[in-house]
């Protein structure tokens, strides 16, 4: 069924769906029968699926990767979708429009996704006064308490820098969101990995990289409760660039890695070039994506003897695909693409096959 809406959904544009669906999910949502209808159907509760990981307790190990949910405007709607966490964001410090439309391209031979947003997002501030607001509303205690919360979804903050913003100033953006997010969300995910702004990714050098994070450490030991610190990488890295990230990971006690963010490659595509072509500059994330993912994944967990903790994401589409990623070393999936491509019980479908 999910499979011939979307067939018609793909008619229109990718971004005006995306808006449109989690739009109409929400007013479905308004009505309360209605939400644990959904619930009902799409969540699964099993104590085989309870995660324990960076001090927080998980009610299943699937997330929502950074992307989706830029702005925190969906999370009791994605909760009644069974997600066991989302990671809002990218979130930077001022509200920014991102690059011009159109933007978001799918590549349905190849079951991909090329985008290149630019963190288009609503300011720290203003996503902040909006998590608030949710933890309010469901009436849950804010994220402050350090035990174990099992009765509520996990949300990260997926944080980076305006696109205005040099290189050299770009710790400045990230201590900015971090102070602004850290009553909000669970943990932090700084992100210095997306092609789609332009210089981003020159911040993964390992002097650019230890600067940040080790500031965010800092700042992270002078708080009453300590969020967890992960970094998301590009699958993009060479050998030595990766080994310098796992080095600084390890000497600065990083609570895991995401792995891994999309990729500028091309390469082994389906879909006819003028198509590609056509689409333009970003980042590839769906299938062509997976077996990159869970190649970095285990070179990760064998390096460092499964000493960091690993959230694996990049072509996870069905429960053996998790399988797989759980098995090369990841400690939770999450997923984004494969959420567009396999519908709304993607988490109950995968949960099933990993229980």
């Amino acid at each position: 069924m999910y499979k011939l809406l979307r067939n018609m959904l793909f008619w229109f544009d990718a971004e005006d769906v995306h808006y449109f669906s989690m739009n109409f999910l929400r007013l479905v949502c308004k009505f309360p029968f209605l939400k644990n209808l959904l619930r009902r159907k799409f969540s699964i509760e099993n104590e085989r699926l309870r995660r324990n990981l960076f001090g927080l307790s998980f009610s299943n190990p699937v997330g929502l990767a950074a992307g989706f949910d830029k702005n925190a405007k969906y999370l009791p709607e994605l909760s009644a979708l069974g997600f066991g966490f989302v990671e809002i964001g990218t979130v930077t410090p001022v509200r920014q429009a991102g690059n011009p439309r159109p933007r978001l391209f799918r590549l349905p031979k190849d079951e991909a996704i090329i985008n290149r947003m630019g963190f288009n997002n609503d300011g720290a501030s203003a996503i902040a006064d909006r998590l608030k607001k949710y933890h309010e509303k469901q009436k849950t205690s804010l994220p402050l308490n350090p035990e174990p919360i099992i009765s509520r979804m996990i949300i990260g903050g997926n944080i980076g820098k305006n696109k205005s913003t040099p290189n050299e100033d770009a710790w400045k953006d990230y201590e900015n969101c971090f102070v602004e997010l850290h009553d909000y969300v669970d943990y932090f995910v700084v992100n210095v990995s997306s092609p789609n702004t332009p210089g981003l990714r020159d911040l993964q050098q390992k002097d650019s990289l230890k600067k940040i994070l080790s500031l965010l450490q800092h700042l992270n030991q002078t708080k009453k409760i300590k969020r967890p610190l992960l970094l998301k990488i590009s699958p993009d890295l060479s050998i030595v660039e990766l080994n310098d990230i796992i080095d600084l990971a390890l000497e600065i006690k990083l609570d895991g890695l995401v792995v891994c963010n999309t990729t500028i490659s091309r390469e082994n595509l389906v879909t006819p070039g003028e198509v590609i072509e056509k689409a333009g500059t970003g980042g590839l994330s769906g299938k062509p994506l997976g077996k990159g993912s869970t190649d970095i994944t285990k070179y990760i967990f064998n390096k460092t003897r499964g000493q960091i903790p690993i959230v694996t994401s990049g072509g996870v589409f069905t429960g053996n695909d998790a399988k797989d990623k759980i098995s090369s070393g990841a400690s939770l999936v999450q997923v984004w693409t494969g959420f567009i491509y396999e519908g709304p019980e993607i988490v109950k479908n995968i949960c099933k096959v990993i229980m």
